[in-house]
């Protein structure tokens, strides 16, 4: 999550791959356009909210939430575009139009239904579950979940894919954690994905991220990793 148009690391460089991301460490969140910064903190009043931005204006609404004091994630990966005839690097959103705003249920109804500057904000909602009116409710991410998906797409690598169920030939249902490389400590399942072994990190009802190619060697049962975890520990 380093160096995004809105979340970047202090410091502006990536994460040493030795370290685990963890809420501790997770960069602020940074508006490009007032340079006001925003740590995200765990709160039980808090969650994760899916929230889409029609046209494009993530980093614009963005900007607006974090002035406002809250947190934001937009997952972001490099991608190469031919600019005046020559080749450029560029930051795009790995799901186009959406980001996650991790806030209060007061400040995500503001946000979307009380702000006209945030006119073209709504929320996804979650289709499998209902208030108690019998709606809907907003679609969250559980923060284990989210700091996972968080440590899969920080690092911007250009190879980072959101894909259907359909492109991914899963081998197992086991779930594996990374224990080397720029994708160290994510967990997820294992699937060759263009013909690539990948690990997918699924965020329900959002969808999968693909992560760049990793080898077997960097891979352990989840099981084995904690096993591992313990005994140094001891």
């Amino acid at each position: 999550m380093s160096t995004l148009s809105n979340v970047e690391i202090r410091s502006r460089e990536v994460a040493p791959q030795s370290v685990r991301l963890t809420p501790d460490t997770i960069p602020e969140a940074i508006s490009s356009q007032t340079g006001v910064s925003v740590r995200y903190a765990p709160d039980r009043r808090k969650t994760w909210y899916v929230v889409r931005a029609s046209y494009g204006r993530e980093d614009k609404a963005a900007d607006c939430i974090i002035e406002d004091g809250s947190y934001v994630y937009i997952a972001k990966r490099y991608a190469h575009k031919i600019v005046n005839g020559k080749q450029k690097r560029v930051l795009k959103p790995l799901i186009p139009n959406m980001l996650f705003v991790y806030t209060s249920e007061d400040k995500i109804e503001k946000y979307v239904k009380h702000t006209p500057a945030l006119a073209f904000l709504t929320l996804y909602y979650n289709h499998f579950a209902q208030d108690g009116t019998g709606k809907n409710p907003p679609l969250t991410v559980p923060c284990g979940k989210m700091e996972n998906f968080i440590l899969a797409t920080y690092n911007r690598n250009e190879h980072l894919r959101f894909v259907d169920k359909s492109q991914c030939h899963f081998k197992s249902g086991e779930t594996v954690k990374v224990i080397d490389g720029l994708f160290k400590g994510v967990e997820g399942r294992v699937a060759r994905v263009a013909g690539q072994q990948r690990v997918i990190v699924a965020l329900s009802q959002v969808g999968l991220v693909s992560t760049a190619y990793i080898p077997t060697a960097f891979l352990a049962s989840k099981h084995a990793s904690e096993s591992s975890t313990n005994v140094q520990d001891e």
